[in-house]
């Protein structure tokens, strides 16, 4: 898809048609307040929901969430198994929700570390939203963007030596046929919450056009009307894509 195709917002303003978001900070935020950091995990979960819900009058067609990196696994043992008791907690208590609101739920990453419980909520999560298209929700759990381009390359590779792929044919739009977001439109906007300004892995073929957004807010304290206006400002930039104006 051409990273010129945007959509006119429902108030008549051109914005992203697809963000994506790194949620940082919910550990910080939880010890601020002198509580574990899977107390910061729990509210940032929670405030998920606000964010989805806010898409539709923002014009914005598809939200991809960062929810755990292939990094993330040199955690403490304690803190990543409170992480996947929280994702399987998660699916479980939203998925009635997010089907009847009209999302889309699909997930990217590598699901081979996962447990069986997870995957197969997982599973059952995009097939219950599979006819939905509100809001397209992407979840990337165990994600990590070398990953996915190894990944995707190896793919590639086999149709190669198989004979099914043409190694001359092969150019910039062929690889991204191969990677887990396949079906998805690259992001226009990539908003990363706690006051780090680095992109951790995060979609990185896929975002070589995106604009971003680096914040202070702490993801817990990310709201609506913060999301609303980081949507307006990147209706106001100037998006040449490597052209210049006549």
């Amino acid at each position: 898809m051409s990273p010129k195709d945007q959509t006119t917002g429902k108030h008549g303003r051109r914005g992203p048609r697809h963000v994506a978001i790194i949620m940082d900070g919910n550990g910080r935020w939880a010890q601020a307040r002198g509580r574990p950091r899977l107390f910061g995990h729990h509210a940032g979960a929670k405030r998920v929901r606000e964010i989805v819900e806010a898409c539709p009058d923002l014009g914005v067609e598809y939200l991809t969430i960062f929810a755990f990196s292939t990094e993330n696994w040199k955690r403490t043992q304690v803190e990543v198994a409170g992480l996947m008791s929280l994702f399987r907690r998660y699916i479980t208590k939203e998925a009635r929700a997010l089907r009847d609101e009209g999302v889309r739920v699909r997930f990217i990453g590598d699901r081979v570390r996962l447990d069986d419980k997870l995957i197969r909520l997982m599973d059952e999560l995009e097939e219950m939203t599979a006819g939905n298209t509100r809001v397209h929700l992407t979840i990337a759990l165990n994600y990590g963007g070398r990953d996915e381009v190894a990944r995707a390359t190896k793919r590639l590779a086999e149709d190669v030596a198989a004979g099914r792929l043409d190694p001359a044919s092969v150019d910039e739009e062929t690889l991204p046929r191969y990677l887990d977001t396949h079906v998805l439109p690259d992001p226009d906007l990539v908003i990363r919450t706690s006051g780090e300004a680095r992109i951790s892995n995060f979609l990185l073929w896929q975002s070589a056009y995106a604009e971003y957004e680096f914040i202070d807010t702490l993801w817990p304290d990310f709201s609506s009307d913060i999301f609303a206006g980081l949507v307006r400002s990147y209706g106001a930039r100037d998006r040449r894509f490597g052209g210049v104006k006549a």
